[in-house]
């Protein structure tokens, strides 16, 4: 009678282990996933901002259409991308666009001095701000889950309930180097 109760005490330990670390494997993917759609929330509105600036600076600098070109298909490759992989490279793409639209602004006085642009300017420096937050968070988020399905014993678990590890949201090619300065 006491093996049986050993027993039973044992099963139930493990059946509660098991409700444990899956529940909380659970809620770590879902703390993932709910880090990337605040960076695809932040994502959106910067996306949203920039046909009205590449409008604003056409008005000024109309004849600079490469530029405005490279900014609307930047726009594009970043609406159109999946994963954090991808997103990151459009990030990139759109980073370097905009850097070269600003620095156009600079030719232009009258645009640097407009009110419209200014907001504008200031609101993507805000979402750039808002961005980087989200990105930290999720990279946060990724690592403790990673972590928890890669570490023992819940990597058993992990893996007879195929979680898989998350990608981190990483700087691509000339993004982690340094920043070039030209006066």
């Amino acid at each position: 009678m006491i093996v049986l109760i050993v027993v039973l005490v044992l099963v139930a330990l493990v059946v509660a282990w098991m409700i444990g670390g899956y529940n909380g494997l659970v809620r770590l993917r879902n703390k993932v996933e709910g880090a990337w759609a605040q960076i695809d929330v932040q994502l959106r509105q910067r996306y949203d901002l920039i046909p009205n600036l590449v409008e604003t600076v056409k008005g000024y600098a109309g004849h600079e259409k490469e530029t405005l070109e490279q900014v609307v298909a930047a726009r594009n490759s970043g609406l159109s991308a999946a994963g954090p992989h991808d997103q990151a490279l459009a990030d990139n793409m759109l980073t370097g666009a905009l850097s070269r639209l600003f620095a156009l602004a600079e030719a232009y006085p009258d645009l640097k001095a407009n009110q419209n642009f200014l907001q504008l300017q200031d609101e993507l420096t805000g979402i750039e701000s808002k961005i980087a937050y989200s990105r930290q968070f999720y990279n946060d988020s990724v690592l403790k889950y990673n972590t928890k399905i890669q570490t023992f014993p819940t990597n058993i678990m992990a893996s007879m309930f195929h979680f898989e590890p998350a990608e981190y949201f990483e700087a691509e090619g000339e993004a982690r180097g340094p920043v070039q300065v030209q006066f």
